[in-house]
Parts: structure tokens; C-alpha cells; sequence
């Protein structure tokens, strides 16, 4: 009997220190997640710390990382290195990282991208129909994810998320606006490029020009000129589709973005997307517009 009540006392014993050691270790665990969330990012070059402060407004480590060394040597190439080689302007930039983020998948990295676009002043008709140009290529599944990323930080910040339709087009005209968008873009032979589909196949010919085109082209909120920009920027980013990365480059050059203005697109976007894709759009970009010596 003595036995059985010693061999209850020290079980419960046990139980009641692991109980303890459990109440301690999260105790432990909290401690260490609330330290992570306001570590101070450390040994940060002067460009890529204050670039970093203009577009998040903090040097404390972002939601969702647990690694300073980590984030401080992102934060140092993508806000110093590529960001100022690039020489795109700051509001142009985070426009820019938000469609290549959508296309490859970047959800948490475009949610500080929204804050950021927001703490630039960027207008939220911009940052909307940014990730809306994003659809045909990238697909309605990434999209949607990434459009309750986007709202999620709107009705965070006070922002109404129904803003208002930048669409142009109806049922009845958008196949004839959007061929005109291809038009302006690749020029008056997409007047007949349907020729160039076998007769089974011809609706995706008058998918592109109604939807693609019809549907995104066509919207307020962003010229033409910029939209085509973002698409060279979505298919970079997507990589395995050089075909149409090299057709969008000869659209981005006819649209008046030169060489120049491309190379300096894949220098911002290196960080977000690795060397492979970016490689790989330099090759399109090399072979479509070919350097010329000055």
C-alpha cells in the first residue's frame, strides 16, 4: 500500500514538472518570437538602409522571418545593389516587384510591397491594377491569392478595398479595343495574325484579342506604355516562356521601352526572381534587340 501511494506521489510529481518544463518552454518560445519581431536588422550598408526605410518605414525584422543574417543580405543587394544599378525611381520600382512577386509566387515578400508602394505614396488605382495585368499571364489562381494579400493590407490601413472600375470595355466592343491594343503594340499586322491559327484553334486567336488585350489593356489606372512594361516583367519573372517574352520585348520596344529601359527592369528584379530567369531574359532580350555599339 505504502508502495502504490509513493509510486502516485512521484507521478505526480512528474506530471506536475512537465507541466512546468511545457509552461516554460512556451514561455521560452514567446520570448524568442516577440524578440524576432522587433530584432533591428543589422550590418546594413548606408544606401540599403535608408532605401529600406523608405519604402517600409523600419529596420526591425519583417513578419515572417527568423533570420537577421538572412534578411540583412537580401535587404543589402535588393535595396542598394540592384535597386540603385537599376536606376528606376522608387514608386516605378515597387510596381515593378509587385507584378514579378505575383507571377512567381511571392505572397509574403508582395504584402510588404503593398505597405511599402502605400508608404511611397503610390496610389492605390496603381497598385490594384498592377496585380489585375497580372491575370492572363500568371493565371486567376495566383491572382486571387494575391488579391486577398492586397485587401487584407488595405482594410488593415483604414483603405476601402472597392475602388473604383478602371474597365472600358463592354461584351459588344472589347475583341475590337483589344485588337486595337495589339495593334498599337505589335504594329497593323495583328490585324490578320488570326491567319496564322489552324481553323481548330482560331478561338484562342479571339481569346487574346478579347481578353487578354480586351479585358486588361484597355483599363484606366495605367497607360499602355507601362502595361506593356509589366507584361515583359510578369513573363521574366514566370520563366520556360521565351516565345512570348521575346514577342512582348519587340512590343515593349515599339511602345518606347528601349533596351536600355529592359535591362534595367531585370538589374531590379535579380533579388525576386534568381539569376536563371534573369539570365535567361537577357538572352531574349540580346537576341531581340541586339546591343549596338555607341
Amino acid at each position: 500500500m505504502q508502495s502504490r501511494r509513493n509510486f502516485m506521489k512521484n507521478r505526480a510529481i512528474i506530471a506536475a514538472g512537465g507541466m512546468a518544463l511545457g509552461a516554460d518552454t512556451l514561455n521560452a518560445a514567446q520570448n524568442i518570437g516577440a524578440q524576432m519581431k522587433t530584432d533591428t536588422i543589422r550590418n546594413l550598408t548606408p544606401k540599403a538602409k535608408e532605401n529600406f526605410i523608405a519604402f517600409l518605414k523600419t529596420t526591425e525584422l519583417p513578419v515572417g522571418y527568423s533570420d537577421p543574417e538572412f534578411i540583412s543580405n537580401y535587404i543589402n543587394f535588393a535595396f542598394d545593389e540592384s535597386l540603385e544599378k537599376s536606376g528606376i525611381d522608387h514608386k516605378t520600382a515597387v510596381l515593378i516587384i509587385m507584378a514579378s512577386l505575383v507571377a512567381s509566387g511571392g505572397e509574403n515578400e508582395y504584402e510588404h510591397m503593398v505597405n511599402a508602394a502605400l508608404n511611397l505614396g503610390v496610389d492605390t488605382v496603381s497598385i490594384k491594377e498592377t496585380l489585375y495585368h497580372t491575370t492572363p499571364y500568371a493565371g486567376i489562381g495566383k491572382t486571387a491569392q494575391f488579391t486577398r494579400a492586397m485587401n487584407a493590407v488595405f482594410t488593415k490601413r483604414g483603405i476601402d478595398t472597392k475602388q473604383k472600375s478602371q474597365q472600358t470595355v463592354s461584351k459588344d466592343d472589347r475583341y475590337e479595343k483589344g485588337l486595337q491594343a495589339q495593334i498599337d503594340i505589335f504594329g497593323e499586322r495583328m490585324r490578320n495574325y488570326k491567319d496564322s491559327y489552324t481553323p481548330d484553334t482560331r478561338h484562342f486567336a479571339d481569346f487574346l484579342s478579347a481578353n487578354c488585350f480586351g479585358d486588361y489593356y484597355t483599363r484606366t489606372g495605367l497607360d499602355l506604355k507601362f502595361r506593356e512594361l509589366l507584361t515583359f516583367v510578369i513573363l521574366a519573372s514566370l520563366g520556360g516562356v521565351e516565345s512570348q517574352l521575346k514577342a512582348h520585348i519587340t512590343g515593349n520596344i515599339r511602345v518606347g521601352n528601349d533596351r536600355a529601359k529592359l535591362i534595367s527592369v531585370v538589374t531590379l528584379l535579380v533579388p525576386y526572381i534568381g539569376y536563371p530567369r534573369s539570365l535567361n531574359a537577357l538572352s531574349a532580350i540580346n537576341e531581340t534587340a541586339p546591343y549596338k555599339e555607341k
